[in-house]
């Protein structure tokens, strides 16, 4: 699975993305979340406000509780404001 992260979450976790193998026990955007946040206090502090948090899946927005799989692409971002 490719994860790809912007803004302030790419700050916190210190990459724009990277490549993971699905846990056997992740199979929706919120249990992703959760396993990303307790890798270690980088991930925690990235997803700390996950309220505030778009998700797309393949480059469609998704909600917490869509279904994922090895072969989505992931991106995790704050919301985007227009000027």
């Amino acid at each position: 699975m490719q994860i790809k992260y912007f803004s302030w979450i790419k700050e916190h976790i210190g990459k724009s993305e990277e490549e993971i193998n699905l846990p056997h026990n992740v199979s929706t955007i919120e249990e992703l979340m959760f396993y990303l946040e307790n890798l270690n206090d980088k991930y925690k502090r990235a997803f700390e406000k996950k309220d505030l948090i778009k998700i797309a899946i393949n480059k469609s927005y998704s909600s917490i509780d869509d279904k994922i799989n090895n072969t989505d692409e992931i991106a995790f971002f704050p919301p985007v404001t227009g000027g």
